[in-house]
């Protein structure tokens, strides 16, 4: 309390920071469920994917089909880079 009596800037509530933990809490909880553990694997490798997708704002599911149909028509592993998330944008939108 004395904390936020000094400074005013500092949010009173925790609501903020409860709210943007939440995903992750229930993402953590339902992955116990995964069933065994090469499922828990690939959930928290999916998991990981779809965050860095949101935090790149793209959209997963489009990322996720344009990279799965990339590597099915062979797309070279040395180039892996070219497949990031934070790249997608500058490889599929159209240059202008």
């Amino acid at each position: 309390m004395t904390r936020f009596l000094d400074d005013g800037r500092l949010e009173l509530d925790t609501n903020p920071v409860e709210n943007a933990i939440r995903p992750v809490c229930l993402t953590r909880k339902n992955a116990l469920f995964a069933g065994h553990e090469v499922g828990a694997e690939n959930w928290a490798l999916l998991s990981s994917v779809v965050a860095t997708c949101r935090l790149n704002d793209v959209n997963p599911v489009a990322y996720l089909a344009e990279t799965l149909d990339a590597i099915i028509n062979g797309h070279p592993q040395s180039q892996i880079e070219e497949l990031m998330p934070w790249r997608f944008r500058k490889t599929s939108s159209p240059n202008p």
